[in-house]
């Protein structure tokens, strides 16, 4: 059961997210309508398909999360068997592969690799009991789970803050809902629906009062409603949300767990990271049903988030101990964990925030951690990976799970299954609309076709963002019609930085410059876009220069780790200092007087490099996103004034 994945170069696009349009006021363009040329995330978006998926595919197989389902299959028809793997949640590293593969055949037919995935598809299938139940470790042998953390659950859901039942029913409803999404196929769908039903038949009862321990089922219950339109599934992933510090009816877990007081009275995000920002995303789910509680929850969450326990980078949780945030300010930089899932799901809650109040600041952060903290998770190979994102490194402390730089797989592997099923998934955030608002969010080359309440229209972006700031945006409707196009005017472009955690001290760029068709134009700022109203026609071109120069950033006085220190950027790229390329002079102090940016396209896939000369030496450094591939060795972000 391993035929070769021929994954053909193409030209991607992507996929439907399934938003319900009557939940969110404003809805994403469908990755189906994308069409991505761009020169910094194409190839980045090939080699996952080309090579990573694959790559997880084989893991998955020679480690037996596929041997699992076949054992289950046979021990529900009277034989005997043991689990392979040491995670309860390894089931989930096939669903996550699976999602990702499915968004790669979006535009992109691969009848070797649909066949592929319909035969694991049987596999999960074998593995299902009758009821609907879909959890490998505990049908093949419940008293003898495959790591002893997790107890004894002689009964289903006896231990649910361990055995991750619920978690992987969580990505199987989202990886189910993606192939769905892709192919058109239900018979992935059909396994994901059986066992939401029983999750509903059992939890949907009011005398049962039990929640997830580790989240996500939560947004996957509402991708199932969203297909379905069942109300029960919506009402479900609501309820496991309400009970979470409900003293009343149920032993509570802790701020650990998000699970110490109700989660419409949180305001300050707490626990396991990538737990939380799963929660988080779940309640801005609910909260854009028009629930107010919600609402106000989340804005004080998101808020917390920014103002004091993000990384520069956007990477979350600051603590190995736990996977966790830290306290108000707890930034460690060499000990930082930011698990790359941590940012991946910050990702996912930024785009909720943003679709529920059209507001640029969430898209700002949105790209900080998508060009700074997702994708430093991955090698340019494609194949080694990063668990935690640290922001300093001295070469031998092993900071990823045993290793001083990338690691071709993990015991667990969540970060790289996590890494496959969201990077195809990228040009989804690009566009959105609003009836006749059509807003640009993220700079890519690409051509889009959008519907609009006033008729279609073709959207073409050429640029070389981030590598500079010169964007052509070619408008094609498919007759004059108004609508008022909203372009989101980057952060850093106003010399901000979301929240106060972080702020730019040395000159601001020069101011940007919009015109239309050649003519300048000044337009409206409305919360970080830039509105252009007018009667549109076929040829017309909007051309925006974001102006790029080297900015020193320095960090809150609270967070003390970065006392007396200061990072760099460049445009949208957060900048490390590796000591291969500055071998002398690493622990030094290091004063910014002149930097100059150079384009290297033979260095790390193509970068821009920047050096600063001072009066004894020429110091180095190079886009945090591609450090550790040229093997281990000191890195830092924040230098020493």
């Amino acid at each position: 059961m391993n035929p070769r994945l021929l994954i053909p170069c193409l030209v991607v696009s992507a996929c439907f997210q399934g938003v319900r349009a009557s939940d969110y006021p404003i809805r994403p363009v469908n990755l189906s309508q994308v069409e991505l040329t761009d020169r910094f995330w194409l190839p980045k978006i090939r080699t996952l398909q080309e090579k990573t998926i694959h790559y997880a595919f084989a893991k998955c197989e020679s480690e037996g999360r596929m041997d699992n389902f076949v054992t289950a299959g046979n021990v529900l028809r009277g034989c005997k068997g043991r689990t392979r793997g040491v995670m309860p949640f390894d089931d989930t590293d096939v669903y996550k592969t699976m999602e990702g593969a499915a968004y790669s055949l979006i535009n992109a037919p691969n009848p070797a690799l649909e066949n592929y995935i319909d035969s694991v598809i049987s596999l999960i299938a074998y593995g299902q009991e009758p009821d609907g139940y879909l959890t490998t470790w505990r049908t093949i042998h419940p008293s003898v789970p495959p790591a002893n953390w997790v107890g004894k659950c002689e009964k289903r859901w006896d231990n649910l803050a361990m055995s991750h039942e619920l978690y992987n029913s969580g990505h199987l409803f989202e990886a189910a809902a993606a192939h769905f999404w892709a192919t058109g196929k239900k018979n992935f769908l059909d396994i994901a629906l059986k066992n939401a039903d029983l999750l509903v038949n059992v939890f949907g009862d009011s005398t049962i009062y039990e929640v997830p321990g580790h989240q996500i089922v939560e947004t996957g219950l509402i991708k199932l409603y969203q297909i379905t339109g069942k109300k029960a599934y919506w009402q479900l992933a609501k309820k496991f949300l309400d009970l979470r510090g409900d003293a009343t009816h149920r032993n509570i877990r802790g701020a650990y767990s998000q699970d110490h007081k109700p989660v419409v009275e949180q305001d300050e995000v707490v626990g396991h990271a990538v737990r939380a920002v799963y929660m988080y995303a779940a309640m801005t789910d609910i909260a854009a049903t028009g629930d107010e509680a919600y609402r106000h929850a989340v804005f004080n969450l998101w808020n917390n988030r920014v103002e004091k326990k993000m990384y520069i980078t956007g990477g979350l949780g600051a603590l190995h101990n736990g996977e966790a945030f830290g306290d108000n300010y707890e930034l460690p930089n060499l000990t930082a964990y930011s698990e790359t899932c941590a940012a991946i799901g910050g990702v996912y809650w930024d785009e909720r925030m943003f679709r529920l109040t059209g507001e640029a600041k969430y898209i700002d952060l949105l790209e900080r951690t998508l060009y700074n903290g997702v994708i430093s998770g991955i090698s340019l190979s494609g194949t080694e990976f990063f668990y935690p994102n640290p922001l300093e490194s001295d070469g031998v402390y092993k900071f990823n799970h045993g290793h001083c730089t990338r690691a071709h797989w993990f015991d667990c592997s969540c970060c790289p299954t996590n890494l496959i099923r969201f990077i195809p998934f990228i040009p989804n955030l690009i566009y959105a609309t609003q009836e006749d608002d059509l807003y640009v969010n993220l700079f890519m080359a690409n051509k889009a076709n959008i519907a609009l309440k006033s008729g279609n229209v073709t959207i073409e972006q050429q640029t070389d963002y981030p590598y500079n700031g010169q964007i052509r945006i070619l408008v094609e409707p498919e007759k004059q019609q108004a609508f008022t196009l909203k372009i989101r005017i980057p952060a850093w472009v106003r010399n901000e930085i979301p929240g106060n955690l972080y702020a730019y001290n040395n000159e601001a760029c020069p101011p940007y410059t919009v015109s239309v068709n050649g003519k300048k134009r000044t337009g409206t700022l409305h919360a970080g876009y830039l509105e252009l109203a007018r009667n549109w026609k076929k040829g017309d071109v909007v051309e925006l220069h974001f102006p790029m120069a080297v900015r020193t950033v320095v960090a809150n006085e609270k967070v003390t780790e970065d006392a007396g220190k200061y990072a760099i950027e460049y445009g949208p790229l957060v900048y490390c200092m590796e000591e291969t390329d500055n071998p002398a002079g690493f622990d030094g102090s290091i004063v910014p007087q002149s930097f100059t940016v150079n384009w290297k396209p033979e260095l790390l896939g193509g970068i821009n490099r920047i050096t600063e000369k001072s009066s004894e030496r020429e110091y180095v450094f190079i886009p945090y996103h591609t450090w550790s591939n040229r093997g281990a060795g000191k890195m830092k972000v924040f230098l020493n004034f």
